[in-house]
């Protein structure tokens, strides 16, 4: 039987999820003599993994010592976009008037109500992730327990030797906890305990602004929280254009998230009323009283506890397993997908690695890592989103660069909207149409940057968006002004004067 886990709040969907995800009255298979493939993880690398593996016809086992789903089903992906997606319908309220709807004085964030949402949608999801369906549907041996490699062929589980041709290891990433003196003794929240609160935090401070501090501290102030965001640097977002983070700044402004930038903390205090950051911002100090503290300042590998020393496996406390560009590690059986290798810590990026994977470990497939387009987006309002390279990326390179930028204020669609703050920025090798890379600014940038990435993945130059047509009027109109002005770009005097010449002809000959 696997060990029974209880989530909190223990209501009837958390209880839901956990009976998908890490059933109690689970009993471990039968080990089979040998399998095919062994997966440790059931995030979505492994359960990506594994479905594959055994839809392909492969004997496959699957081990997850907590909950099936990773982080994106349980702490994640999944529970943060709900809380988004409340937070959005807040703010769309509250700047009803600029759209000429009145809306009654006294509405409010019924917080409880928006976290009990999102654990019911939550379970909902698990049932895609849960070990029955591996088992019934798919034909996978489910374990529940702790996983550790005996040697270069061998996992053991719940004292059951699995033995295998290949393995995968996909068991993900954790929050990185801060060294700040008073800080573990005041006490913080990590991605793996906020969507447990029921209460909304009265005062909430958020330790780093990438894209998951910013996601939630806008989240939580549009739910009424009083947010700060401190960072050490000087911009929030700081893997983005300072332009492109600029607009999404903006927006925290209006919604009223405090930003404190270019700070240090120095150290954390708790109090009868709640906790004292201490900041160190230049030759100044300042003290942010705040009710919680959320930290999101990156993730760490969890290669801890797992025996890879028995089965050669080399690993880095900070960069995870070390894998080759087919993502084998140093024990040639066994391979490594998703968070616990990758630079670019994101579930789709998990599903891409897993297919890698798939053909490299089971049909001596050659497929690199090196050669994936990973675009990703950071769901604040307005989203940035982003496939490729940078400027300045291709600068470093020794690539010379022609970008083109088109305003969200020019599209029509966005005025309606009334979201003109964005843009749509396209970077090409000069001289050429070829794409290197991309960023776009807009409410559902997201949606809308995978149409870069199929034309980066099929090797289309942007000319080529210029003659594909788009339904008017969409905000994705700016991606074929982008192509239109490439366009222009060709017509040189040289062009413009045969054209002219040309035309001129036919209105009755040359004079």
């Amino acid at each position: 039987m696997s060990k029974a886990v209880k989530l909190i709040p223990h209501d009837e969907h958390n209880q839901a999820l956990v009976s998908n995800v890490h059933p109690a009255e689970w009993a471990n298979p039968e080990p089979a003599r040998k399998y095919n493939l062994v997966v440790i993880g059931a995030g979505t690398a492994g359960l990506v993994t594994a479905a594959g593996a055994a839809g392909l016809g492969a004997r496959v086992a699957l081990v997850e010592r907590y909950l099936m789903g990773g982080d994106c089903l349980n702490v994640g992906c999944i529970p943060s976009k709900c809380l988004i997606r409340s937070s959005r319908a807040a703010a769309d309220i509250r700047d009803a008037g600029e759209f000429g709807i009145s809306v009654p004085n006294g509405v409010e964030v019924d917080f409880p109500s928006v976290m009990e949402r999102l654990r019911k949608l939550r379970a909902e999801i698990s049932s895609n992730d849960s070990a029955k369906r591996y088992r019934d549907e798919l034909g996978v041996d489910v374990f529940i327990g702790e996983g550790k490699f005996t040697g270069p062929g061998s996992v053991e589980v719940d004292g059951k030797i699995l033995n295998f041709k290949k393995a995968v290891i996909a068991t993900g990433a954790r929050a990185f906890e801060l060294p700040v003196e008073g800080l573990a003794e005041a006490g913080f929240l990590t991605n793996e305990t906020v969507f447990s609160l029921t209460q909304r935090p009265g005062r909430l401070a958020v330790i780093g602004a990438g894209p998951l501090g910013c996601e939630l501290a806008q989240a939580f102030r549009r739910l009424g929280s009083e947010v700060s965001i401190l960072e050490i640097g000087p911009q929030i977002l700081p893997r983005e254009d300072r332009d492109a983070a600029r607009i999404v700044e903006k927006a925290f402004e209006k919604d009223g998230v405090g930003l404190v930038l270019g700070c240090n903390i120095k150290k954390v205090e708790k109090t009868g009323a709640g906790k004292l950051i201490h900041l160190e911002c230049g030759s100044e100090e300042k003290v942010l009283p705040v009710d919680e503290i959320l930290i999101g300042v990156g993730r760490v590998p969890n290669v801890d506890g797992m025996g890879l020393e028995a089965a050669g496996v080399q690993f880095d406390s900070r960069a995870g397993v070390i894998v080759d560009d087919r993502l084998r590690t140093t024990n040639p059986r066994i391979y490594a997908a998703g968070d616990i290798c990758l630079k670019y810590k994101f579930t789709h990026t998990a599903d891409a690695a897993a297919r890698i994977v798939l053909q490299n470990a089971l049909f001596w497939g050659r497929k690199k890592a090196s050669a994936l387009n990973i675009p990703w987006c950071t769901f604040t309002d307005p989203e940035i989103a982003h496939v490729g390279m940078y400027e300045k990326d291709a600068k470093a390179k020794g690539l010379e660069v022609h970008t083109i930028t088109i305003p969200m204020n020019d599209v029509d669609r966005a005025i309606a909207d009334g979201e003109k703050e964005g843009m749509v920025r396209i970077h090409l090798k000069k001289g050429t149409d070829r794409i290197l890379g991309a960023t776009i600014v807009a409410r559902h940038a997201g949606e809308m940057i995978s149409e870069i990435s199929v034309a980066m993945q099929a090797k289309l130059g942007l000319g080529a968006i210029s003659g594909v047509i788009h339904p008017y009027p969409t905000q994705a109109e700016a991606i074929k002004r982008a192509a239109d002005a490439y366009n222009r770009t060709r017509l040189t005097p040289t062009v413009k004067g045969i054209f002219g010449r040309i035309l001129k002809f036919q209105r009755g000959g040359l004079a």
